[in-house]
């Protein structure tokens, strides 16, 4: 029994967009608070926070799970808009190419996470680091120095134009976050399909026993 994630887009129909706090871009609701429409393509929120009625836009379709599956709903204000995000529990059925459930392996693999390469495992094999953000660097930059050009020093609001640079240098670094977490989910699912058994090491675990050699003087074998 898993936890999902389930990402729709939103459109508002009476209400305007909701107001975030300065450092806070969610609003967590659990099993009470919202309500579902009958086809599943609307919601309404209830409470102080005077949200009202969303319109939902995703590829998911909301009417293959109950309601008491979904254990978590929530709004995120990304760079590029608004995301209903629901968190709903259920059984996950492993199914093969063939449509069947895959065969074991009988195989073991330990991995590793590293800066020069992406991955390296038990036997020998590694996937390079295809270096998202260095290939952005360009437009990252460009879009930064477009931003910085539309500031205004003191000016309290900021133009609408300076808004508009930042967004855009906003949505750019969110490409490359996406970018990354896709590459991740891909490699995950070869390894996985591949193996029976995975060890990985604990990276938090690593810093600190090299850590500790180097107050004792010793030389980390880690490193």
């Amino acid at each position: 029994m898993i936890i999902i994630l389930i990402n729709c887009t939103f459109y508002f129909l009476e209400v305007p967009y909701p107001k975030f706090k300065k450092h806070c871009r969610s609003v967590e609701y659990k099993t009470s608070g919202w309500k579902l429409s009958e086809n599943r393509k609307a919601i309404t929120f209830s409470g102080k926070k005077n949200i009202g009625t969303l319109k939902l836009k995703g590829t998911y379709d909301l009417n293959y799970y109950q309601l008491n599956q979904i254990k978590r709903v929530r709004l995120i204000k990304r760079a590029d808009g608004y995301y209903a995000q629901f968190a709903i529990q259920t059984d996950l059925n492993i199914v093969g190419a063939n449509g069947h459930s895959p065969l074991p392996t009988g195989k073991a693999v330990g991995l590793d996470v590293g800066i020069k390469y992406f991955l390296a495992d038990s036997n020998g094999k590694t996937i390079g680091n295809p270096q998202f953000y260095r290939k952005s660097e360009k437009q990252l930059n460009r879009a930064n120095r477009q931003k910085s050009k539309k500031y205004r020093k003191g000016a309290k609001p900021q133009s609408h134009n300076y808004h508009k640079a930042r967004n855009r240098y906003a949505r750019k670094h969110l490409r490359v976050s996406r970018q990354r977490k896709e590459y991740a989910k891909r490699v995950a699912y070869c390894v996985i399909q591949s193996n029976d058994l995975i060890a990985y090491v604990d990276a938090e675990r690593r810093a600190e026993g090299r850590l500790e050699c180097e107050r004792y003087g010793k030389k980390s074998k880690a490193s």
